[in-house]
């Protein structure tokens, strides 16, 4: 089949000319008029397209072109642009490559020959760019499971195990640091599952204020309390034959933590203020970033409730401890945001990557992101840099690609020790003897490295 090529150019003997000389390598289409070539370009089946940029109704100014051409990228965000301009409108074409154009051809097109060649370069480069979209889309989907993204070992397998877990129908109890990603855990469990079709209720623990839970939770009848003026039903007889996410489920009250203790054994609620028993079938899956052990021993969280919950723990390991992920997300969340704002051709300069892999990143993938955001944000030039990210440059590494024999020991001895940590849950001790160092090595270490603040 012949590439499709869009010809927007209002002068119909000249248009005529082009498709007449290039009709036996391209299906040309053409379009004469400013609403003509938008629908035309809204199709995206045309890889291609040349543009002339005196169009009516000013066919004599290149206002119409400019304004035609700032808009392709929203109609057809992948289509490359070649500008028709005049010998002596040489700004013109230099204005036209700043907005996004591909290359330009100038008039009049005595050797159409040139235009071929400009052509099949500007179709080449098309279909790399395509291939390039393919292969990250593969990989995306390679390394995806339900919105979530990365690369790591560690994360494999803890994709692994939310496939197996949702095929079941037990309690679980997703533990992690804020913004790693619970929820999203906690939807791509629910997505999998086969109450994928029935009911998901979320219920932030920690927004709710403490008189108000119970009601919310299991309901009330009508004169249960002042202002019952009626029979509510609970977020957990909402969610009958689904399930129910219990989101910060260590901020919980111990009072309301026997009722779900009651719900959990038996399966049953009853309303506030209600002798009724209601019968109930809702999957649980909690999540906490609260060391609920800790919470346990120091009796804030009942240790009943705890083991019925954690049937199937999931822990979602820190960002600074799966390195490997930074980048891929930092490339990733780029690209997004550059699509959602309409803008090409943004990238992470060396030092803005370098910076990346060594900040330790509390606010874990949320952060990540908002980072991004702020960048896209305040960046002009297309090229993020370190300032950019809110981040320090890292002196003395300019390519994270090449180290130094320094900067590589520290490098490896950084991810050793995280690795320990998280594996340990950051307990020095352990962590010391899994790395077959003492005690004062490691925090020796810690302190050279910059790392005291991870175990705080």
């Amino acid at each position: 089949m012949k590439k499709k090529l869009l010809i927007i150019e209002d002068e119909i003997s000249l248009g005529k000319q082009l498709k007449w000389g290039l009709s036996d390598a391209y299906d040309v289409v053409i379009a004469t008029d400013v609403p003509h070539a938008r629908a035309l370009i809204s199709s995206r089946e045309f890889p291609v397209i040349t543009l002339d940029l005196g169009l009516p109704p000013s066919p004599d100014t290149p206002q119409e072109g400019f304004l035609l051409l700032e808009a392709i990228p929203g109609l057809a965000p992948h289509t490359k642009v070649i500008v028709i301009t005049g010998n002596t409108e040489h700004a013109n074409a230099i204005k036209a490559i700043g907005l996004g154009a591909t290359d330009f051809c100038t008039k009049p097109i005595d050797h159409i020959g040139i235009l071929r060649i400009i052509l099949e370069r500007t179709f080449n480069i098309y279909e790399l760019e395509e291939a390039n979209r393919n292969l990250e889309q593969s990989c995306r989907e390679k390394y995806s499971l339900c919105g979530i993204m990365a690369i790591s070992p560690v994360m494999e397998e803890l994709f692994k195990l939310i496939q197996q877990v949702s095929n079941t129908g037990y309690p679980v109890l997703i533990q992690g640091e804020s913004g790693t990603g619970k929820e999203m855990v906690a939807r791509a469990i629910y997505a999998l599952g086969s109450r994928a079709q029935k009911p998901l209720v979320i219920i932030n623990c920690g927004a709710i204020p403490e008189n108000l839970m119970e009601s919310e939770l299991f309901g009330h009848e009508k004169g249960a309390f002042t202002g019952a003026t009626g029979t509510k039903i609970g977020k957990m007889e909402m969610a009958d034959d689904g399930t129910v996410f219990l989101d910060e489920i260590g901020d919980m009250p111990l009072a309301l933590q026997v009722k779900l203790l009651r719900f959990l054994q038996e399966g049953t609620v009853e309303r506030v203020g209600g002798t009724k028993t209601v019968k109930l079938d809702v999957r649980v899956i909690a999540a906490t970033n609260v060391e609920l052990e800790q919470a346990v021993k120091q009796g804030r969280f009942r240790e009943d409730l705890f083991y019925r919950l954690n049937v199937v723990p999931i822990i979602i390991p820190p960002l600074r401890s799966r390195q490997e992920d930074i980048l891929f997300l930092a490339h990733h969340f780029v690209k997004e945001e550059a699509q959602k704002l309409q803008r090409s051709r943004v990238t992470l300069s060396q030092e803005a990557a370098a910076a990346l892999t060594t900040h330790t990143w509390p606010g874990n993938v949320r952060e990540l992101k908002n980072n991004i955001c702020r960048a896209m944000t305040i960046n002009a030039d297309g090229v993020i840099k370190p300032a950019d990210l809110g981040l320090s440059a890292i002196q003395g590494c300019v390519d994270p690609c090449f180290l130094t024999i320094r900067e590589a020991r520290d490098a490896a001895e950084r991810q050793a020790i995280q690795h320990a940590l998280a594996a340990t849950g950051n307990n020095i001790t352990k962590a010391a003897k899994l790395l077959g160092i003492t005690r004062p090595t490691l925090h020796d270490l810690l302190k050279k490295l910059g790392m005291e603040k991870i175990v705080i």
